[in-house]
């Protein structure tokens, strides 16, 4: 079984490319791009494209042909960008450049390294050819930070590495990320580290200066277009599905995993195949000289524009129960891996879901999803707090320009989830990966509340500030009280009588100011202070304020959101 569920995915590699139209790479993870993009859909409001571009990262292709149409718009009546919003159209077209249309000369860079390196603004490396585009990119992210319960360490992250990308005849697409990383972070992350057996978003480790940490972080894909409304991609990195700052179904916190995502666009639909490869709960992980277990998980996502301004997706996946074995049986690319699970004897973990949003007025975005992982109708009607009533929420709202302000925009967003939900009877099936979650970094039994402010008061200034606070039920080694997805629910100490957050309280607080300056293309110089409060009924309380300078060149910013 496994030998013919391996054979599959590398024969549609070998064979696709074959009979593959024009395909696209795509925005890395955490592109500095997204903030607009998100401001460019509430303001076209009725763009079909990214109105059902639910699934993160986005193609280069998709947004660039975005980004023309509204720059047309722009040219026709004048007033519906700001010169910011001028300015990040620009950027974003000059990082895609590939799939520009239009004139490209003022990419170019003034003075070029040898006429040689830098001769476009945005990457380091360029051959733009009509059967063939490579970009090369250096990786840099190094910051300096003090904390202020633990003086007598330096905190650091000293990050560099190489990302490319490039096309073959417009029908093969690849692109690679490679960095070196060592990095002692803020207590509480270290504790995390130890207590996970894992880096946030990394996973394996080694030990570095007693208590940094070094570890690589390698990402790679290759994808194609087959059938005109048909996308492949083939790699080892992350996605995320969803509007929201967090993710009830499948976020980019976790570790990178090897998977195979078919995407089907037509009409007004958008339909998402995933298959994942995934490591399962595993002890002493970071020991390293050892063959790590594997597991699988098959997601289904169908995003539908209902009306002009409304988006409406459905949202299915199954982890299964059993160490090394693909299923075939969750190869079938229709929706209703629920049915293909109760085939299978019902031994895996499925959950489903609703999520939505919509465009109002051109200033809002509203958005929202339902995750459901199991419950009886009877039980919730008694309002006992039966354990296995296991869901999440989550609720949230964006407002651009807000208050007349161009370019300040808010995001609030609320989430919760109930005890016990993403865990499973045995610790294969729990919807996990590489000891990290797949969903929301805090797991489950906790209500969560997130507000953003972030405005950029000139082209090359951006600055924000993120408050989240939550509570979480507190789990013992004594206790299951349902917010350790690790553990097994079946070691839960009564059946009824689960609230939400259940059990004693941590109430956590973490707050953070940024101010970012863009001093050339892609290259930041970055300010921060970062604000962490936590209170338990079980421990003493945890205070911590951190203050960082950093700079950092073409990658994501390091965060400790959590």
């Amino acid at each position: 079984m496994q030998f013919i569920a391996k054979s599959i995915l590398r024969l549609s590699v070998l064979l696709f490319p074959a009979v593959s139209l024009a395909q696209s790479t795509y925005l890395p993870q955490g592109s500095k791009h997204q903030p607009f993009l998100d401001r460019l859909e509430i303001k076209l409001q009725n763009n079909t494209d990214l109105n059902v571009s639910t699934l993160k990262p986005l193609s280069r292709r998709m947004v660039v042909r975005v980004g023309e149409y509204a720059d047309s718009i722009q040219k026709a009546s004048g007033n519906l960008l700001s010169v910011v919003d001028q300015y990040n159209l620009t950027s974003l077209l000059m990082n895609s450049s590939e799939w520009v249309q239009g004139d490209t000369t003022g990419f170019t860079s003034k003075r070029p390294i040898w006429n040689t390196f830098y001769k476009t603004r945005a990457n380091f490396l360029e051959v733009n050819q009509p059967d063939f585009f490579l970009a090369v990119n250096p990786v840099i992210q190094q910051q300096q930070s003090i904390e202020s319960d633990n003086t007598d360490e330096r905190i650091f992250l000293n990050t560099k590495g190489l990302a490319i990308r490039g096309m073959i005849a417009k029908r093969l697409g690849f692109s690679a990320y490679f960095t070196d990383n060592q990095e002692r972070a803020p207590l509480f992350v270290q504790q995390r580290i130890i207590g996970n057996d894992a880096v946030p978003g990394v996973g394996f480790y080694k030990d570095f200066k007693t208590t940094a940490t070094d570890y690589i972080d390698a990402r790679g894909s290759i994808n194609f277009t087959a059938a005109k409304y048909l996308d492949f991609q083939f790699g080892y990195d992350k996605n995320f599905i969803g509007n929201g700052y967090r993710s009830l179904f499948l976020s980019d916190f976790g570790n990178s995993y090897l998977f195979l995502k078919i995407n089907t666009r037509i009409w007004k639909l958008d339909y998402m195949n995933l298959f994942m490869e995934l490591v399962p709960q595993t002890i002493n992980i970071s020991a390293g000289d050892k063959l790590l277990d594997r597991k699988y998980t098959a997601m289904h996502h169908l995003s539908m524009q209902v009306t002009r301004w409304l988006n409406i997706g459905v949202f299915e996946a199954v982890t299964f129960g059993r160490k090394n074995r693909f299923d075939l049986l969750y190869l079938n690319p229709l929706i209703f891996l629920r049915a293909s699970e109760q085939q299978a004897g019902s031994a895996d973990n499925a959950i489903i879901g609703l999520d939505l949003k919509a465009n109002v007025a051109k200033r809002f975005q509203f958005y929202g999803q339902f995750m459901l992982d199991e419950f009886v109708l009877k039980e919730i009607r008694g309002g006992n707090g039966w354990w296995a009533n296991k869901f999440g929420i989550q609720a949230g709202a964006k407002y651009i320009d807000a208050f007349g302000i161009r370019n300040m925009d808010l995001q609030g967003e609320l989430n919760l989830v109930r005890p016990f939900t993403y865990s499973h009877s045995d610790s294969v099936a729990n919807y996990t990966h590489y000891n990290q979650p797949l969903a929301h970094p805090l797991g489950a039994n906790f209500v969560e509340a997130i507000g953003v402010i972030r405005y950029q008061p000139h082209p090359k200034w951006t600055t924000s500030a993120r408050l989240i606070l939550w509570q979480q039920g507190t789990d013992t080694a004594n206790s299951n009280v349902g917010s350790n997805i690790f553990m097994s629910n079946t070691t839960r100490a009564y059946d009824y009588g689960y609230k939400l957050p259940n059990g004693p309280r941590s109430t956590g607080i973490n707050a953070q100011l940024l101010a970012s300056y863009e001093w050339k293309e892609n290259l930041f110089i970055e300010a921060s202070a970062l604000i962490r409060r936590l209170s338990s009924d079980m421990t003493s309380d945890h205070n911590i304020s951190v203050f960082t300078l950093g700079v950092r060149m073409n990658m994501f910013r390091r965060e400790y959101d959590y």
